[in-house]
């Protein structure tokens, strides 16, 4: 893989991780487009450092809500921002069974084709499609407190989390959106749109981050089998573009969230699914 490829991988990445289109799908289909030959192991791994780089983009960009929630959970204050962090890590326990449980699954589907992509991607534009004509169902509130205001958000139950957990481990496809599954779930249940896309990106921190550590134990071990054939050069700079591009994508997600316009994604989708199938 050289730089320029790794720097158009970082910044598909940084988009399509908060866009509702699917970043592993996208990554599958640039590698595709670019022609590069990864197995499925080795372009799992290097989409997991590209995923490290977004949730670091998350928690820059949601730093004042982020720390708060931190504190109030390792201090055992008990308070609304510590149920926040026990419903994230509820939504969390699905994703953890599929990835501890079914990891070589997942890795088969990675690097074989658009063919999966393309089916995943019109399923996205079902559950976008869904959330935007269903949206008008009833919000649980119409003001979403935020964690930097002293007090955490509590529109979102821990049905919703557990709902919105179980589609994202669900969308560990490549092609099926994790953003786009969950936040249509959130908003499909009636939640809080701005809510729904702030639990969205929190509730990926942990599964990606549990996965870098993993990845990087069989590196240090010796066991993984991929080790170093990515190269130092194009995973830096495939990282710093990921994260630079998450930053902006972040900010822009939640604003479009909030206006409900996640039809125009489900369109791409759609088209983005089709030219999969038929490529």
């Amino acid at each position: 893989m050289s730089w320029l490829d790794a720097l158009i991988m970082g910044i598909v990445q940084g988009l399509a991780e908060y866009l509702p289109i699917s970043s592993s799908g996208h990554l599958e289909i640039c590698r595709d487009i670019l022609g590069l030959d990864l197995n499925g192991a080795e372009a799992l791994e290097f989409d997991v450092a590209l995923h490290v780089a977004t949730v670091l983009s998350t928690i820059v960009v949601l730093w004042k809500e982020f720390m708060p929630l931190c504190i109030s959970f390792f201090t055992l204050k008990f308070d609304s921002r510590f149920t926040y962090v026990c419903k994230i890590l509820v939504s969390c326990i699905p994703v953890a069974i599929v990835g501890l449980c079914f990891k070589d699954v997942v890795e088969s589907f990675f690097g074989n084709g658009l063919t999966v992509v393309g089916i995943c991607l019109i399923i996205t534009a079902a559950l976008l499609s869904f959330a935007y004509f269903f949206r008008t169902r009833g919000e649980k509130s119409t003001s979403v407190p935020k964690v930097s205001d002293g007090k955490a958000d509590e529109s979102i139950t821990w049905i919703d989390a557990i709902a919105m957990g179980i589609a994202q481990a669900i969308a560990v496809l490549p092609g099926l959106s994790r953003s786009g599954s969950t936040i249509a779930t959130g908003i499909s249940m009636g939640a809080n749109r701005a809510a729904v896309a702030r639990f969205s990106f929190f509730m990926v921190i942990i599964p990606i981050l549990g996965e870098a550590l993993l990845g990087l134990k069989d590196i240090v071990s010796g066991e993984s089998a991929t080790a170093g054939t990515v190269g130092a050069v194009p995973l830096t700079i495939g990282f710093l573009a990921s994260f630079i591009v998450g930053c902006a994508a972040c900010k822009w997600m939640i604003e479009i969230v909030k206006k409900g316009k996640l039809v125009w994604f489900a369109i791409y989708c759609l088209a983005a699914g089709l030219l999969c199938i038929l490529w």
